[in-house]
């Protein structure tokens, strides 16, 4: 199965984040790099929601979910186990599901093309942490275990 494009604009976005994030390995997980993107996507989203102040809840919430994605995937990295990562990976799905509600909720606000394209980054990262989180769950040994020993 081919490997699908990045998404729209992620060369040029790239380019600013700084090396310290790009050699860490968690860097090498797609959904990861996606949802750091989007944050700041949603940064800029939020802001323009923001100038009525009627949508100001819906652009703190819209911030909160969508910011939380790539902090849940950071944190479940972390954890030697694959049921524990799953754990975190899941809180990260329902992130990114209820940042793709409250877009829904904005797009009449933010206009239909940015929606969309923000709704193709959503779907990215779900559709990858829905096959990502049974092979974590069902991984009961984890990284510690799977490293080669020490040389004395």
């Amino acid at each position: 199965m081919p490997v699908p494009p990045d998404p729209p604009g992620f060369a040029d976005w790239e380019v600013n984040v700084p090396a310290s994030f790009k050699q860490d390995p968690i860097w090498r997980t797609p959904a990861y790099r996606f949802a750091l993107m989007l944050s700041d996507l949603a940064a800029a989203d939020a802001e323009a929601l923001e100038r009525d102040p009627r949508n100001r809840t819906m652009a703190d919430q819209l911030l909160r979910a969508v910011q939380a994605i790539s902090a849940n995937l950071s944190e479940g990295y972390g954890h030697t186990t694959g049921p524990e990562r799953a754990r975190y990976y899941e809180y990260a799905l329902t992130s990114a599901r209820e940042g793709r509600d409250w877009y829904f909720k904005a797009r009449l606000r933010l206009g239909a093309k940015v929606v969309e394209e923000r709704y193709e980054v959503l779907l990215r990262i779900i559709k990858i942490l829905t096959s990502v989180i049974p092979r974590e769950r069902a991984d009961r040994i984890g990284r510690a275990r799977r490293q080669p020993p020490r040389s004395r």
